[in-house]
């Protein structure tokens, strides 16, 4: 799904709630689907805003498979990143590290995953990394 952080009010999005809840109605605004069975009946997860499969009983978090997956991060920080790499993109990793008072290898590797999206699709896509893992697994079976 893409999102124009240019146009999004990122005032909403102070709580890692708040952007939880935005990022799962983004990732299954189509319908939940387990990427392990296929099954479509879930319900709730142990964490805030994941599904679970009723089948298989796999757990899906909000984040997983999309640009903020595996983000060490909280959510509500990346998504300020991702709001400042969309106004400024020339902004440094040492500049987000100081506003944020995040350590600068951590900022650089969130801005370069979000500058690798903008470049590819213009925005920022949050399902993104998904995609690129498909195209990475299908290149390696070539």
């Amino acid at each position: 799904m893409v999102v124009d952080f240019t146009r999004i009010r990122i005032e909403k999005f102070q709580t890692d709630e708040a952007c939880l809840e935005f990022i799962s109605s983004q990732k299954w605004a189509d319908g939940y689907t387990c990427r392990k069975c296929g099954h479509t009946n879930f319900c709730k997860g142990k964490s805030p805003y994941s599904r679970r499969c009723t089948r298989c009983k796999h757990e899906e978090s909000a984040t997983a498979n999309t640009l903020f997956h595996r983000c060490h991060i909280p959510i509500s920080e990346a998504f300020r990143i991702a709001y400042t790499v969309c106004h400024d993109p020339g902004v440094s990793s040492y500049e987000l590290s100081r506003q944020l008072e995040r350590r600068q290898m951590t900022c650089w590797k969130l801005k370069s995953r979000l500058m690798e999206c903008l470049e590819k699709r213009g925005r920022i896509d949050i399902l993104y990394r998904e995609e690129a893992i498909k195209i990475k697994r299908t290149a390696k079976k070539d």
